[in-house]
């Protein structure tokens, strides 16, 4: 292909595509260690295309009957005062905002950082096409104030999102990625020198805070030419008082105990727990898994931080119903003793109060299953007379 033709197609791309790295940023992907035969590496074998044909999951994900499952039933609830909430400063010095799928404002230690943003309707490179939002999002981007720094994990459309990045472009933010990650954001308008490019174990500091890229298990790519050449990470974040995680996306490995002992223990974790499915086992983890790597990351000290599950109910990227994560998870956790938080999309809590929200907000807007809904460990106790109740007690 002639060099005109070449350039002539580069500019038909759609700008979300991104941009490729180069010069002295591809000169730095090659020698890193992760990185091996022209592409990143996961810490451990995982199948990053689908197993089994993409006829055999498009039948089930198009099936129009799987189709209304997947789905609410009704208008998915959303905070109506996150605002307001948020203008109050935390009495614990850590507060978490879920703003639906991997997005969260996490308020640690008098500083403010933001997971994954994604306020686009699409997660796309396509307006008119691509999954699109179940839930608003809680707030508008340009209502929610000064972010100290903004965390992204990897460069997949419903993690790194470009009407997203391009309103904070225009503010101080500083931006951590992985490696490879920033040419995306250049190419959008982010000045490089607001750019902190991480690979895995590395370590930033932004306004008082200690950001690390932490393995994970999954893969990368925007374009119709994935050359694997931008890292995946999850993100350690500790605080003069606190310390929380970020999964971002990734499958179960051995490799979150290490994380723990290294850089927990943690008062928060935010684990993905959606968009998991037996044709890429691999690379998302199920609602167990994701109470698994939680209590890994806690050195199996399950009762000590707060699980809040995220990567659900905001979009519809796997065959399963869109809010079985959400009651999967709140069975794992009880099984394994862990505390785990449910917030609806923009509800703060502190992780280290006395209480967090633990109702399955969800069952509202949700297809009921045909044997009912699971008992809450409350309802239980509702249904036993009350002397019968007290003698129990003793």
């Amino acid at each position: 292909m002639n060099r005109s033709l070449s350039s002539g197609l580069r500019s038909l791309r759609p700008a979300a595509f991104g941009a490729d790295p180069a010069g002295e940023r591809l000169a730095r992907i090659r020698t890193s260690p992760n990185f091996a035969d022209g592409s990143f590496q996961n810490p451990v074998g995982a199948r990053t295309r689908p197993s089994g044909s993409m006829l055999e999951f498009a039948k089930v994900y198009f099936r129009k009957e799987e189709r209304a499952r997947r789905g609410p039933v009704g208008t998915v609830p959303v905070h109506a005062t996150t605002l307001a909430d948020l203008a109050r400063p935390p009495a614990s010095g850590l507060r978490l905002t879920w703003m639906g799928h991997s997005g969260v404002l996490a308020e640690i230690d008098g500083r403010r950082v933001l997971f994954d943003p994604v306020w686009g309707q699409r997660c796309s490179p396509f307006a008119f096409a691509g999954p699109k939002r179940l839930h608003p999002a809680p707030v508008p981007i340009e209502a929610l104030g000064p972010v100290d720094a903004v965390v992204i994990s990897h460069d997949h459309y419903d993690h790194l999102d470009l009407p997203t990045i391009k309103a904070l472009a225009g503010t101080d933010t500083v931006f951590a990625v992985p490696l490879g990650v920033g040419a995306h954001l250049e190419h959008w308008g982010v000045p490089a020198d607001r750019l902190r490019e991480l690979d895995w174990n590395e370590t930033t500091k932004i306004a008082g805070l200690v950001l690390t890229a932490t393995p994970a298990r999954h893969f990368c790519g925007r374009g119709l030419r994935n050359q694997q050449h931008t890292l995946w990470a999850s993100w350690a974040v500790a605080g003069p008082e606190h310390r929380i995680y970020h999964s971002g996306d990734t499958g179960y490995f051995d490799g979150f105990k290490d994380i723990g002992a290294e850089h927990g223990p943690f008062d928060a974790t935010m684990i993905q727990i959606g968009a998991y499915s037996e044709f890429w086992p691999d690379i998302h983890m199920t609602p167990d898994e994701g109470v698994r790597a939680h209590v890994d990351l806690q050195s199996g000290q399950p009762g000590h931080g707060v699980l809040l599950p995220i990567h659900w109910a905001t979009f519809n990227l796997a065959p399963h119903a869109w809010s079985e994560p959400g009651e999967g998870t709140l069975a794992a956790a009880r099984k394994a003793g862990a505390r785990v938080a449910l917030p609806v999309p923009g509800e703060p809590f502190e992780p280290t109060g006395d209480a967090v929200p633990d109702r399955p907000w969800w069952r509202g807007v949700a297809v009921e299953p045909a044997g009912g809904w699971p008992a809450l460990p409350e309802d239980a106790a509702e249904s036993v007379p009350e002397a019968e109740r007290a003698a129990s007690l003793g």
